[in-house]
């Protein structure tokens, strides 16, 4: 079984999450989601609309989504991959390279960092602001 590991906040889901998602999922059997809770969002100067349980709550409804399991720190990555033995990370491209050194504790893991989609969180944001 070809296990597909990504993460994110995924606040305010829209069709660009579900793009990336659905093609994370296109590249195994089994798709896991690293979702930010809002501990490590705040460590990362980010503030999600909704709550981690409910952005948990909309991953797990989803098809292409396997399992959802919690993101508190950057070393979540690492232990992740070991525990499901994931072949795959994937990562949009605004995170192009900064992942790349995973390949050091994990030789065999493959890498991907997808085009991001035209739309985004931060924009949707602003929109509900500006109403």
């Amino acid at each position: 079984m070809k296990t597909i590991l990504t993460a994110g906040t995924f606040d305010i889901l829209h069709a660009s999450h579900i793009q990336l998602l659905e093609r994370a999922k296109s590249l195994g059997d089994r798709l896991i989601v690293m979702c930010s809770t809002d501990d490590f969002n705040a460590k990362k100067h980010k503030e999600a609309l909704q709550p981690y349980a409910e952005r948990k709550l909309i991953l797990e409804a989803l098809r292409c989504v396997d399992k959802v399991v919690p993101e508190a720190s950057w070393e979540d990555k690492a232990k992740y991959i070991k525990a499901f033995n994931v072949s795959t990370f994937v990562m949009g491209d605004n995170w192009l390279g900064k992942f790349d050194a995973l390949k050091d504790a994990f030789p065999e893991l493959e890498i991907f960092y997808f085009p991001r989609g035209k739309i985004s969180s931060t924009h949707l944001r602003d929109k509900i602001k500006n109403l």
